[in-house]
């Protein structure tokens, strides 16, 4: 079809797919927004964790001895969530490559 978009190893252009450059604007400012915010919460969830020595999970009543560390409930869900935020920034940095590399 000569209207269709062109795949296979070629680059489908934003014109071609129907995308103006506006909306692609707010894509593109959304996901940088998503990831700074995911950013810092990533760096806050990892310094939560306790290590070898304790780190910042002592503050909030973490610290409970090197037989119980990593099996409560609290450091579980921690865990969880460091995760699910590891997968968001992910998705987030991969999504921004393909944006940024892209042409307009």
């Amino acid at each position: 079809m000569p209207g269709a978009p062109r795949r296979f190893g070629t680059l489908v252009r934003p014109s071609e797919t129907g995308a103006s450059v506006s909306e692609r604007l707010v894509v593109l400012y959304f996901l940088v927004g998503l990831h700074v915010l995911v950013s810092f919460a990533m760096l806050g969830l990892v310094l939560l964790h306790s290590g070898k020595g304790g780190g910042l999970s002592d503050m909030f009543g973490g610290g409970m001895g090197a037989a119980a560390q990593g099996s409560t409930v609290v450091e579980k869900n921690l865990d969880r969530l460091t995760v699910v935020t590891a997968v968001i920034f992910t998705f987030t940095t991969l999504g921004l490559g393909l944006m940024m590399s892209t042409p307009t």
